[in-house]
């Protein structure tokens, strides 16, 4: 992933953070610290699963990009509630970029195909469940609603296929990235989300 798009995805997750902080009335530190997490709770998660220093504690454009998603947050959040629906959809671009770019990382540390695809899941939806943890929400992981795991692990399953193949680069990456994202697209348009033990309702 380029680096004009690996900054580009945190912002968008960054953002939804800061928002989740406005939502449960926070102030500006606990907004901070949701965007933050939420941008790159899942790529800090992937690093140290796989034993490197996380690329977050390397380059201060992953501070600063939360910290700019904080502030248009706390003065703007009106506007960026409105905005919300566009938000998504570069939100589902960047669950399919983060799931592809986690799981090609973790194949060249020399995991196994199985434990990168999970670790690519890790990447993309792990800021989320931070989030979540963090502002007293039951993690949206857990019931899935609207295909968020789903396409991730979709994403990450043809990465590592697409490298097996020997079939790398921004071809792989790309290809795995569209696919997580058109099935994002397509839950969030349709309401399509994963089946519950039967006789169970919805979630409480």
């Amino acid at each position: 992933m380029t680096p004009a798009l690996d900054l580009a995805g945190i912002f968008v997750f960054a953002l939804s953070g800061a928002l989740q902080g406005v939502r449960k009335r926070l102030d500006v530190v606990g907004m901070a610290v949701l965007a933050f997490f939420t941008a790159v709770g899942g790529g800090i998660t992937r690093d140290l699963f796989i034993g490197v220093q996380p690329a977050a504690f390397r380059d201060t454009g992953y501070l600063l990009v939360p910290i700019a998603a904080t502030a248009i947050a706390f003065f703007w959040h009106p506007q960026v509630e409105r905005a919300m629906p566009g938000v998504l959809v570069f939100d589902a671009a960047g669950l399919g970029l983060f799931c592809a770019v986690g799981t090609a990382k973790a194949l060249a540390y020399g995991l196994s195909p199985l434990h990168a695809v999970l670790l690519g899941v890790c990447t993309a939806v792990g800021g989320g469940v931070i989030r979540d943890v963090l502002s007293g929400e039951m993690p949206t992981l857990l019931y899935d609603r609207q295909l968020y795991a789903v396409p991730a692990m979709l994403g990450s399953t043809a990465m590592a296929v697409l490298y097996a193949l020997d079939i790398r680069g921004f071809a792989a990456t790309l290809s795995s990235a569209v696919l997580a994202f058109a099935l994002r697209i397509l839950a969030m348009r349709y309401g399509w989300r994963a089946p519950l033990a039967r006789g169970v309702g919805g979630p409480v």
